[in-house]
């Protein structure tokens, strides 16, 4: 078993640069039946005791929202954790658009912050992540609109192109990250996936070519393997398996490094089989939601949604009037305390919001959660159940709510886990805890956060 191939060490780690993504690859590895644990920080002594044994452990930042200054501050003791672990695969992992600018979430800079965790490999990005209808051919992205949604080249993707914060508007993901500083990335293609077939070697002699070049041929800054579909995945994930344990490797991009490294181990028997997990049951009692994101697919959930007392919170008022944020509070508290499920969401603006004020808005949508949750706990009645929609707003939130891991719990849907709080505040400790980026989901699923997946 895996065990005793790493001798106790954990298989993988990985740091995601956004609370809900990170979730997706914490549900990645448990359903394959990895003991992990996902952290909300670089995890102490104390907590990694409390966590036991781990074959895969996952730390959640919100370094897609930093400068570049900042993420190199907040990703040097997350480097200095993943070359202590003794783990051969450290993951930084990106949302699966690889939305990201030279300004704010700089993947670039985020491999520049990590490579020293290993120094005798380029960074291999994973393209792809064909489960959630992410999609990377001959270097460019495609991403589904949405659950059965069209797949649209991302630079042509209805909402992604549109992002308010890091619009992506270019679909080659060279030409795209050369911006953010890795001017120099080789591409694996599909066509050489497909004539190398099953030969991990022919693959392994490629990536250690490039790895070999000298003089006025240096080794690239990074190496960029297409994914198109399932079938790539087991043989993707032999050559970083074998590359790994040569020396440590540093993998970038979406879950799907977790799932073709889980596709060939169990190719070669080192998982066993995995019980199904219990669904999640219906609620016991009162269920808030926050949405924070403006995407077409949360705004399609919150109108589909019957289960909720929904309340819109002006984004103006939240920025400019002192007591509103209370007020807000108190209004869901009370709703909560009531027994109604309540679903608060932010207005859509009259115009376009730049970053600043998209971030500003984030914090202050996490701080009238945690007022919420606050004003719950002093009532007696602190919540059980929480939903947070928004890649940004999910990150500041899970920060506010003074959490130090999470566990899995189920998969509500592809890509959006539900996860259960591990705190050392006993009111928040077992919190049941969805997050999701705002593509994610079908347009029932805020409502199965009541009801059960039924």
């Amino acid at each position: 078993m895996l065990d005793t191939l790493l001798r106790g060490q954990p298989a993988v780690v990985w740091y995601g640069d956004d609370f809900t993504g990170a979730t997706d690859t914490l549900a990645t590895v448990a359903q394959a039946g990895l003991r992990s644990l996902l952290f909300l920080d670089v995890p102490t002594e104390a907590q990694r005791a409390k966590a036991g044994p781990l074959q895969a452990i996952g730390i959640a930042g919100a370094a897609r929202s930093l400068p570049p200054a900042a993420m190199a501050e907040v990703l040097a003791p997350v480097a200095q954790f993943m070359a202590a672990s003794g783990a051969p695969l450290l993951h930084y992992k990106c949302c699966s658009t690889f939305d990201s600018a030279p300004h704010v979430g700089s993947i670039g800079a985020a491999v520049a912050a990590l490579r020293k965790v290993a120094p005798a490999s380029p960074a291999v990005i994973v393209g792809g992540q064909p489960n959630i209808g992410r999609f990377c051919a001959f270097g460019n992205l495609f991403a589904q609109a949405g659950p059965g949604g069209a797949v649209h080249r991302i630079d042509r993707h209805p909402t992604m192109r549109h992002h308010p914060v890091t619009p992506m508007d270019e679909a080659d993901l060279r030409l795209h990250l050369a911006r953010q500083g890795l001017a120099d990335i080789r591409l694996l293609s599909t066509r050489q996936l497909e004539l190398a077939g099953a030969d991990t070697e022919v693959l392994l002699r490629w990536m250690q070519a490039q790895e070999a070049r000298e003089g006025e041929c240096p080794s690239p800054d990074a190496l960029l393997i297409d994914l198109v579909h399932e079938a790539q995945l087991p043989q993707i994930g032999a050559l970083l398996w074998a590359r790994a344990q040569q020396s440590p490797l540093l993998a970038v991009g979406p879950s799907g490094v977790e799932q073709c490294l889980i596709a060939v181990w169990r190719q070669l028997g080192l998982l066993g089989e995995v019980p199904a997990a219990e669904p999640l049951a219906p609620a016991q009692g009162p269920v808030l939601v926050l949405v924070g994101s403006l995407s077409p697919v949360s705004r399609q959930q919150i109108a589909a949604s019957q289960q909720f007392d929904k309340r819109e919170v002006d984004v103006g008022r939240l920025l400019a009037e002192q007591g509103y944020l209370p007020a807000c509070a108190a209004q869901l508290a009370q709703g909560l305390h009531e027994g109604r499920p309540m679903l608060a969401h932010t207005s859509r603006p009259d115009q376009t919001l730049d970053a600043a004020t998209t971030a500003a808005v984030a914090q202050r949508s996490a701080q009238l959660l945690a007022e919420t949750l606050r004003l719950m706990a002093a009532q007696g009645q602190p919540l059980k159940r929480l939903g947070i929609a928004g890649g940004d707003t999910s990150s500041l939130a899970t920060q506010a709510l003074g959490l130090w891991g999470l566990a899995f719990h189920s998969t509500l849907a592809p890509g959006v886990t539900m996860s259960v709080a591990r705190s050392d505040d006993a009111r928040i400790d077992g919190l049941e805890l969805m997050l999701k980026g705002g593509q994610m989901g079908d347009a029932q699923l805020f409502d199965r956060l009541v009801t059960g997946p039924g």
